[in-house]
């Protein structure tokens, strides 16, 4: 049966939180655990993995949840995980953690610094890392695993905790669901996540309430022209110049045709053509992100860009069979939206937990994350996913807050604080949960 209801003794934790200083049963044993997250940690960043190549991780993760008892199933998906523990009636939570690394060279300098290799999916070799503090994800999912294991007399219902693949190509999530993880598994309830943030001082956590991550298009746009000579340009119809034209007038979708206020992006992120100085080529192609939150305003724009490619292709003179060709990838990554009541309770736990000073409500973002669609496959159920700081103090205070100082999520020299993130995100997954599924 489905409930919006979240048994959440506050008063209680708002008392505690007023009491003298005593001792803390779930963040002790935390702490105690630290040194063995710290080694899965380690382990999980030197030897990453690529999108739906996490079969050596799968299994690590499969493993550790079999050894706790819960009946695990691997192979959903591809590669993804899932851990099931049941335990008496109650609401069915689903706790996600994502598995997959990036193509990108690690420079963090650390001793457990990545050097493994992979094909790209183009069959191109890469060095791969975890840019993304993935490695760090999985690592609070096993120290919340284990407490939540050894803590069954203090809650009620099913535990469902799943290792997602290829979060970073917007693709795991949907390829799990649609290999019956609600079908085989039963539909959750709640779905809970956290993500390292390279936006927040270490050991922070954020939330927010509404749209927290963006629709992600990806768009590929081909301008069709008709070569010829670069000295003789008056027997052409140049595509680059037109390609221009449309990279100037795509501006104006989020300037002037989005409702002030409406958050939308427009990136065209590569713009290829020609082959020589002297030769005015036949194409021009253009790749574009696309963001937004609302359905609405994702439409105005995909809509904008078909109309606006066609629009300048005709006042420059092309002719009708080689008018533009707008193509939309597959595998959107739709918005994420933390639910009200799941948000707003949890923050309050949160807060009891540790202080208003590590519990703060941060802007959306206009990254994407495809923890959305555990939501959007079942809108009956309630979802959050919250961040978790990593930005170590002293690079924090060094740039004095300011992120755009620091190395971003997917950067080679992302090095989080991550004592600190697999600390707090244990202990605040497993609070999350004891909150959810907290005995009647």
């Amino acid at each position: 049966m489905k409930t919006c209801l979240l048994a959440l003794p506050l008063l209680a934790a708002a008392a505690a939180a007023a009491a003298p200083a005593q001792a803390d049963p779930l963040s002790d044993a935390v702490k105690a655990d630290m040194p063995s997250l710290m080694g899965w940690y380690r382990d999980l960043h030197a030897n990453p993995e690529l999108s739906f190549e996490e079969v050596k991780t799968a299994a690590k993760l499969a493993a550790e949840a079999r050894k706790l008892g819960f009946a695990v199933t691997t192979g959903v998906g591809k590669t993804g995980v899932v851990a099931v523990l049941k335990n008496g009636p109650g609401p069915t939570l689903l706790l996600r953690t994502d598995m997959d690394g990036l193509p990108v060279p690690e420079q963090t300098g650390l001793p457990f610094a990545s050097k493994a290799k992979s094909l790209t999916r183009e069959g191109m070799e890469t060095p791969v890392m975890h840019a993304c503090g993935h490695d760090t994800h999985m690592s609070a999912w096993v120290g919340t695993a284990r407490r939540l294991a050894a803590m069954k007399d203090q809650w009620s219902g099913t535990l469902v905790m799943i290792a997602q693949p290829a979060e970073e190509i917007g693709s795991g999530a949907k390829a799990m669901i649609d290999d019956g993880l609600y079908t085989r598994f039963g539909k959750p309830d709640f779905a809970i996540a956290f993500h390292d943030s390279a936006s927040l001082p270490a050991g922070v956590i954020g939330y927010t309430p509404g749209y927290a991550l963006a629709n992600v298009d990806s768009v590929d746009l081909t301008v069709r022209g008709i070569g010829g000579h670069g000295a003789y340009p008056q027997t052409s119809k140049d595509p680059i110049v037109l390609a221009a034209r449309i990279v100037t007038a795509l501006q104006t979708l989020v300037s002037r045709e989005v409702t002030p206020g409406q958050a939308a992006v427009v990136t065209v992120g590569s713009f290829q053509a020609g082959a020589k100085h002297n030769i005015i080529p036949d194409e021009a192609r253009l790749m574009l992100t696309v963001r937004s939150y609302t359905p609405e305003v994702r439409k105005i724009l995909l809509d904008g860009i078909a109309r606006i490619a066609r629009g300048e292709a005709i006042a420059a003179g092309v002719p009708e069979d080689r008018m533009p060709t707008v193509t939309l990838r597959d595998g959107i990554t739709p918005a994420t939206f933390n639910t009200q009541p799941l948000t707003g309770r949890i923050a309050e736990t949160f807060t009891a937990r540790f202080g208003k000073d590590r519990v703060q409500e941060v802007p959306p973002t206009m990254g994407g994350e495809d923890f959305s669609q555990y939501y959007l496959a079942d809108k009956e159920a309630q979802a959050l996913i919250f961040w978790v700081g990593g930005v170590p103090k002293d690079k924090w205070d060094a740039a004095k807050g300011d992120a755009a100082r620091l190395p971003s999520l997917h950067s080679p020299f992302w090095a989080p604080d991550a004592p600190a993130v697999i600390e707090t995100a244990t202990e605040a997954m497993t609070t999350a949960a004891l909150s959810v599924l907290a005995k009647k």
